[in-house]
This record gives C-alpha cells, sequence and structure tokens, in this order.
C-alpha cells in the first residue's frame, strides 16, 4: 500500500493501491477497495502492480461508415500490471487484468470491460458488483476473441491461465472470507438453477463442501479432483465430485448422516462454477468452520434465528478453548453443539498436546491414538438434525468422533434420553436414571426472549422457578414454576452433566451479569464454583443475525473461588453490524490499515500472563471488589480507559469530580424521567411527549406527531418533577443516544418527560466548584465524560442502560474559575439567542395564526 499524506474531506478515504483521496461513500468505491484486497490478500498481487481509475484507449466503429475511432478513452476502476514499475505501464505490453467494479445495483458493464480486454495486454478480467451481487470472469485468448463461458476464476499472481485448476492440493491456500464466496455462490445458484428453496440449496452445498474437504484429506502432491480445469466441460467436472461424494457416503451412510442413494442434483454447469469458485482455496484449513459458514449462509431461517440458534464465530471457539485448554483423556461435550465448532478446536488442541507430549511424542500409533481420542472422549448434542448431520460428518471427516454426536433435546430429564443419547450421557445410579459427568463442557446455547421453555419443562430446574431475596439477603428458591428461557436452564444442565473440579465455558447474555432482575442466576452461578474467567464480547459477535450483547463464563465446578478473576475486553472481533470486515485505524496517521480488527487474537496472547501491566484487553481484578459492585461485565472493570482519561484531564488542568459527589454535597439534585403514554393518544393533543431520541443538539425536539392531550399530561406525570427552566435531561437508557443531554428552556417546562431520562438541577450556583446549569451541560457534554460511557452502559435484555452508574461519571471540572465562567457565559449567550429567535418565531405564529413548523 502507498504512503498516504494531506487533508481528507469528509467521507473521504485513501485507496489501498495506490494511496490516492477516493470518495468512500459512494456503494462502488466500497466494491473496489474489496476487491483490490482480495486481488491482494488470495490471488498474491502486489498493491503496487494496480492501478485505479486508468485510462485505457480503445476502439469503436462507427455504426453508418464501419471506420474505427482509436481515441475513445474509458477509465477502468482497476488495472493489474506485470511489474511494481509504473514506468512499465504500458497498455499494449504491460497489462495483466483488469476488474470492472459497479455498485450492487448495477449489472452492466461486462461490454465494457470485454472492450478493455480487447484493447490491451490484458489476458483475464472480472466484473463484480460487490458481496451480494455477482461475479463474472473473462479470458483473453491467444486469437483476440474473449471467452466468457466456463471460466469461473483468475490465475494467482506469476500463474498463467492455463496453471489454473493444475495447483497441487499442497498449493491450496485458506480462504480470507469465505462467506463473501458463499454469498456469491448463493445469489449466482438461486438465479441461475431450478432450485428454488436455500434449504436444498444448502443441502446442496453440503455434499458439495464435504466432497472437497474429502478430497483435500490425501495425497498432497497430486492435483485435487475437485477443479475446474481450462479444457474441462462441465460434465466432466460433475462426474469428478460425484465420485468424491460417493466416497464421502461410503464413510458416513452407516451413521445416517447421508443416504445410501442420495446423489448431488445441482446441473453440471452449476456445480462447474461452484468448484471454479472454490478451487483454490483450502477448505481443510479454514480455521475448521467452513461447514458452519456455509450453512449459516443456505440455512433458511427456521435454523437460524426463529429457535435461537446462532453460530458460534470462530474467534470465540478458540478464545473459549484457549481457556478451557482441553487435555488428552477428559471427556469434552457441547450440549448444543451445532455444527461442531467447539468440538473441532478442542479436538485440534487436544491432538496438538499429544503431538507435542513425552507420552504420545513419536508414537508409530499416533494416527491411531489421535482416532482413539476423538471416538472415545468427545460428545455432542443437538436437538435439529440437520445440525447433528453436519457435526458428525465434519468430526468424521477431520478424524472421527462422529459416533459421540446425537440428535437429543439437551432440556429433557435423563429418563427421557432414547436410544444412542440415552447410552452416551445417562445412567442408572442408585435405582434412578441420571446424566454421565464430564471433564469440560464448551457450549454457546440457543438464547432469546422468545422461545421460553414452557413451565412443564422448567418444571425439573431450579432455575425454572421464581426466586425471591430472603430476610437474612440469601437468594431462595420458590415452588412457583415460570416459563423460562432456554439459556437460563442450560447453565443448570451443564453444571449437572459436569464433574467436580471440571470446567465449563459458555456464552450467556450481558444481562445476567450485572442486571439487579437476575441476581439469583448468578448467585446460583457462583454457589460452590470457581468463576475463572469473563470474557466481555463484542455487540456485533452474532450481528447481523442476532442483537443479542454476550459473556464468554468460564468457570470451575465444586471448587472455592479464586481470589482474582481474568477479565477480558474485545471491543470488536472483525466484522461490523453488518457482518462485513472491519479494520483497525491508525489515529496517528488518520488512515484505516490492512489489519482486520479483532481483539480476540491479542486477548488469546495476553492469557499467558494475565496480570501483566503491559496488557491492553486483560487484566485481574479481587472477587471481593466484584461482590461488592454485583458486576460482572469486565468492561465496567477496564480502567486502562479511565486511567488515560484521567492523565488527559491534569494535562487540561482539570479536576475529575463524581456526579455522585456532586449529589453528596448538595451542588445538584436529581428527578426521574415521567413515563410513557398509551401509543393511542400520541398526536391527538397540544402536550409535547419527548423521548430518549428526541434529545438532541442540547434541545428538546417536540414531535407533533406524539403530542397527548392534557389530561394524558397529568395523568402520567403524576406529582413527577416539575420541570424548571435550566434544567438539564439526560438519557440513561436507549439503543444509541444514552448520555445525550439538553437544557430545558422556559418554553418546555410543561412538557411529557419519557422514563428513559432523568433531570438534573443546579441547586445553588455559589457553589465551591463554580459549576452552573450551562457549565453543567458543558460537563456532560464533554469528550472526557463521554469517553466513560463505554465502561458504565450496561445492555439489560436488548436495552442498553447506565442504570444508577452515571453517579459514577466523573465531570471533569476546570481548576481555573475564569475558564469555567468564560464558558458558561458564551454558552448562557448562545441559548440566550436561540431563545429569542424561538420567541419572536412564537410570536409570528401568534400573530398570523397557527404555523406548521
Amino acid at each position: 500500500m502507498k504512503e498516504q499524506s494531506g487533508f481528507l474531506k469528509d467521507g473521504w478515504g485513501y485507496d489501498l493501491a495506490t494511496g490516492k483521496p477516493v470518495d468512500m461513500r459512494k456503494p462502488e468505491e466500497a466494491v473496489r477497495q474489496k476487491y483490490e484486497r482480495i486481488l491482494h490478500d488470495d490471488y498474491g498481487y502486489d498493491y503496487k502492480q494496480m492501478g485505479i481509475e486508468v485510462f485505457i484507449k480503445r476502439g469503436s466503429k462507427h455504426e453508418t461508415t464501419g471506420e474505427v475511432d482509436i481515441g475513445i478513452k474509458d477509465r477502468a476502476d482497476i488495472v493489474i500490471y506485470k511489474s511494481t514499475d509504473e514506468s512499465k505501464r504500458d497498455q499494449h505490453q504491460d497489462i495483466i487484468g483488469i476488474v470492472e467494479t459497479k455498485r450492487p445495483d448495477q449489472k452492466d458493464g461486462v461490454k465494457q470491460l470485454s472492450s478493455y480486454l480487447s484493447a490491451s495486454s490484458g489476458q483475464w478480467g472480472v466484473w463484480t458488483n460487490g458481496d451480494l451481487g455477482g461475479i463474472e470472469y473473462l479470458f483473453h485468448e491467444p486469437t483476440g476473441a474473449i471467452k466468457r463461458e466456463h471460466i469461473f476464476d483468475i490465475p494467482k499472481n506469476g500463474e498463467s491461465i492455463e496453471d489454473m485448476g493444475k495447483l497441487t492440493k499442497s498449493r491450496l491456500i485458506p480462504a480470507t472470507d469465505l462467506k463473501l464466496i458463499f454469498k456469491r455462490i448463493l445469489n449466482t445458484l438461486y438465479a441461475n438453477t431450478n432450485i428454488s428453496r436455500r434449504e436444498k440449496l444448502g443441502s446442496e452445498m453440503i455434499r458439495l463442501i464435504f466432497a472437497k474437504i474429502w478430497d483435500e484429506r490425501y495425497d498432497a502432491d497430486k492435483i485435487p479432483k475437485f477443479r475446474v480445469s481450462t479444457d474441462d466441460k462441465p460434465e466432466d467436472v460433475k462426474q469428478r465430485i460425484q465420485a468424491l461424494f460417493n466416497e464421502v457416503k461410503k464413510e458416513l451412510v452407516a451413521d445416517g448422516v447421508f443416504e445410501k442413494n442420495e446423489e448431488i442434483t445441482l446441473d453440471p454447469k452449476s456445480v462447474e462454477w461452484v468448484a471454479g469458485q472454490l478451487q483454490r482455496y483450502s477448505l481443510y484449513l479454514t480455521d475448521k468452520d467452513a461447514v458452519g459458514d456455509a450453512f449459516e449462509v443456505f440455512a433458511e431461517s427456521k435454523l437460524v434465528g426463529e429457535k435461537g440458534e446462532f453460530f458460534t464465530p470462530r474467534e470465540v471457539v478458540k478464545t473459549a478453548v484457549a481457556l478451557v485448554n482441553p487435555q488428552p483423556q477428559q471427556k469434552v461435550l457441547d450440549p448444543a453443539c451445532g455444527s461442531g465448532g467447539f468440538l473441532i478446536h478442542s479436538l485440534e488442541r487436544v491432538w496438538n498436546v499429544m503431538d507435542n507430549s513425552k507420552k504420545y511424542k513419536g508414537s508409530p500409533d499416533m494416527a491411531k491414538l489421535r482416532q482413539e481420542a476423538a471416538e472415545k472422549y468427545f460428545n455432542g448434542i443437538d436437538k435439529e438434525i440437520d445440525l447433528v448431520k453436519i457435526a458428525k460428518a465434519y468430526m468424521a471427516i477431520v478424524g472421527d468422533g462422529r459416533g459421540g454426536i446425537v440428535q437429543q433435546n439437551t432440556l429433557h430429564i435423563a429418563e427421557e434420553y432414547d436410544g444412542r443419547a440415552r447410552e452416551i450421557f445417562t445412567e442408572e445410579r442408585d435405582g434412578k436414571r441420571v446424566f454421565r459427568q464430564f471433564d469440560v463442557i464448551l457450549t454457546n446455547p440457543p438464547f432469546g426472549a422468545n422461545i421460553k421453555v414452557l413451565k412443564s419443562e422448567a418444571a425439573y430446574f431450579q432455575l425454572g422457578h421464581v426466586w425471591q431475596k430472603g430476610g437474612n439477603g440469601d437468594w431462595q428458591m420458590t415452588t412457583k414454576v415460570k416459563d423460562t428461557e432456554p439459556q437460563v436452564l442450560f447453565v443448570e444442565r451443564c453444571l449437572e452433566m459436569l464433574r467436580n473440579g471440571g470446567m465449563l465455558a459458555i456464552v450467556l447474555p450481558e444481562t445476567y451479569f450485572h442486571s439487579p432482575s437476575t441476581k439469583y442466576i448468578r448467585e446460583y452461578i457462583k454457589r460452590n464454583n470457581n468463576i475463572k474467567a469473563v470474557v466481555d464480547l463484542p455487540h456485533n459477535t452474532f450481528r447481523p443475525h442476532c442483537n443479542a450483547k454476550t459473556l464468554l463464563l468460564v468457570m470451575e465446578k465444586g471448587r472455592p473461588q479464586q481470589q482474582k478473576v481474568v477479565f477480558a475486553v474485545a471491543e470488536e472481533m472483525g466484522h461490523n453490524h453488518q457482518g462485513k470486515p472491519i479494520y483497525r485505524y491508525d489515529s496517528a496517521n488518520d488512515k484505516f490499515t490492512d489489519e482486520i480488527w479483532d481483539d480476540t487474537k491479542i486477548i488469546r496472547e495476553e492469557l499467558e500472563n494475565p496480570e501483566s501491566p503491559e496488557n491492553n484487553f486483560v487484566f485481574t481484578i479481587n472477587f471481593e471488589n466484584i461482590l461488592d459492585k454485583d458486576n460482572f461485565v469486565p468492561r465496567y472493570y477496564w480502567t486502562k480507559r479511565i486511567k488515560g482519561l484521567e492523565e488527559e484531564a491534569q494535562k487540561r488542568n482539570l479536576e475529575f469530580v463524581s456526579i455522585g459527589k456532586l449529589l453528596k454535597e448538595g451542588v445538584i439534585e436529581v428527578f426521574r424521567g415521567h413515563g410513557a403514554p398509551p401509543s393511542g393518544f400520541k398526536g391527538r393533543g397540544e402536550v409535547p411527549y419527548v423521548r430518549a431520541s428526541d434529545i438532541v443538539g442540547w434541545e428538546l425536539y417536540k414531535n407533533p406527531n406524539s403530542m397527548v392531550p392534557e389530561n394524558v399530561y397529568h395523568a402520567i406525570k403524576g406529582k413527577g418533577v416539575d420541570l424548571k427552566e435550566k434544567d438539564i435531561v439526560f438519557v440513561k437508557e436507549g439503543s444509541y443516544r444514552i448520555g445525550s443531554v439538553a437544557m430545558v428552556s422556559k418554553y418546555d417546562t410543561g412538557v411529557l418527560l419519557n422514563h428513559h431520562s432523568i433531570v438534573f438541577r443546579v441547586i445553588g450556583e455559589n457553589n465551591k466548584y463554580g459549576i452552573d446549569a450551562y457549565y453543567l451541560l458543558y460537563l456532560f457534554s464533554n469528550e472526557l465524560t463521554q469517553k466513560q460511557l463505554f465502561n458504565k452502559v450496561m445492555i439489560d435484555t436488548t436495552l442498553p442502560n447506565i442504570g444508577n452508574r452515571w453517579k459514577e461519571l466523573k465531570l471533569p471540572v476546570a481548576n481555573n474559575k475564569d475558564e469555567i465562567i468564560n464558558i458558561s457565559s458564551r454558552i448562557k449567550g448562545a441559548f440566550e439567542k436561540k431563545w429569542g429567535a424561538v420567541e419572536e418565531i412564537s410570536e409570528l405564529s401568534n400573530e398570523f395564526g397557527n404555523l406548521t413548523m
């Protein structure tokens, strides 16, 4: 990537290849930047080989005379040259390939790309309109013709067109973004095959993926059978891949994963196209989540979402496995195994230990020992048969262990387990059918408010009952049963299936780690158990499929609580809320880097020494401190961020004073918001109803569609606070505006204020700090205050809130009183001008009749 310099306009950034300023707001620019990265990461082309917006002189025949005009110039989006030397940029000698990128809603441009290739030395071309759009490959034949049929890829740097499809298995590479490839395959197959249901396309893809993984397992020096060569016919390609799938079937039919007569039913051209998209990649080396990624892309919504089954990102899986560290001969279980991610990564870790231990290292029977470890010690349960089949197949292809994965509802009582599940997971003890116990459990249970386990089933669980706080402060289970979220019951079932001293790693919603309403769950978890570690996962972890904010809990059953708990905070882990990759930002140079923003990778390194003061994301906290706050969310204790703010405050001659201290000293007082009116009354009155989203730009926006009648205002307000001029309204909960503030004017005192906000009022402006209402507004808005919100805002169910933790916010009060007076007077002057304008507009309305504004 070239050096970037200079000041950029808002929304602009630097092109990856050339360092030139480009408008990142344009959808087509996003497509171009993504494909430049693919050319570099997956195909090995140096950024210095690329040019953007390159003029290509091309000819055009006149419609009537037939004469060729060779003076036409158009800009090609990306041009790839043979050399990094910019002096060698002749379009007739030095161009290797040309890429035409379009915005996602555009379908044109292939003809234009074809003309670029015809007018240049370009050997190949790519047309694409992005992640979810299409892609097409062109080949410039030696005869001068442009070939579009049966071309499904481009050569890597240093390869020729003829080399494609002839790579040995040892030269296959892990895919950088497998989901992107699968999404493109889905869209293409959806539009070009006679299979119209995603579910059936998903089944076809699973067959093809397992055929490819099977092909990669053996004979690394051979050319894969899962390939497309330039001289192949579609029928030949399908025949080769069907033969691979037949080998997979032989291995897995007995386990019920595939049917004896099951075949690949996709037409030959579609099979050929899929093979072309996947042939250069090794799915076997791509973090072992290829099947999970494919299933997530192709699965019907009934499996992804409605039943709360969200595939666990590999970054979470790796971190959980690193914390639990399963060892040889430990029995490992995932009671909600999905496509088998936790089991695959745990098995690989155990194999790695075996490869490097004195007990196993150098054994001539290592292959047999590895297979025995998989078969004897690894187990999984899932209630969805499709997921069970996938996990069994994946385990079998990786190294077996398929026999330990069964279909069953994990939350059923032991007596109701039947067949293979009854044999593996239950036993008779003292005349009663009970669960067997495991050494290690790793799981991401299904979660969601809309998939509750009914009372009839929840009654078998302690956590399926209502709990109450006793007079001595202890939480006690009552006899009353309630419909209960499955993730709560999974906590109890996992502990039931774990031996004393066994390790549990479980992903749970954040609300269970801090909310007063879920304290009984925290009490149950820590009763006679040792909480070893908690990892604060990013809010984007399961997005875009699920908005849940989660944490990873690691604990040891039946052991005394250790003094220091390991905490870690991951701000991001590779993708944004849309599921697209995100990259680290270099604030010193005001540019994005090539590095994927994944804090979990650093966390796994820092876990080697969790108490190191050099750590950025991992630290330890005394358990007594956690109990005192009754908050197990790591970012609440992530002091590195706060320490940096304190240092900044000292540089600016500011003193941090907490809101709680100002309350205690009587400088300010606080009031609750009023509440929400019934929705049917909104827009039917003249009293403004102000929600959290209406607190913008230091003022209260009065939405005319939310006005309520006077009697509704008084009924909701009741004995609530009568707003006064210069009160400060602060948003304490909501989806995105927490910390926003507004000042109440004399025109706002009669509004109905939503309960998501609170009101601050300066009692006496002659206090020792010199804080008046205007300066208080400034203090709340100051970046040093706002940056503290990350640590204080928690997620309760799905609603972010700051609870009473707003009292802990530290306001950066200036030690220089003249500075305070200056800031306050300037803000006061601005408001007086604004309010004067409001009054003048009001007078205009009264004079000329009610005006709609």
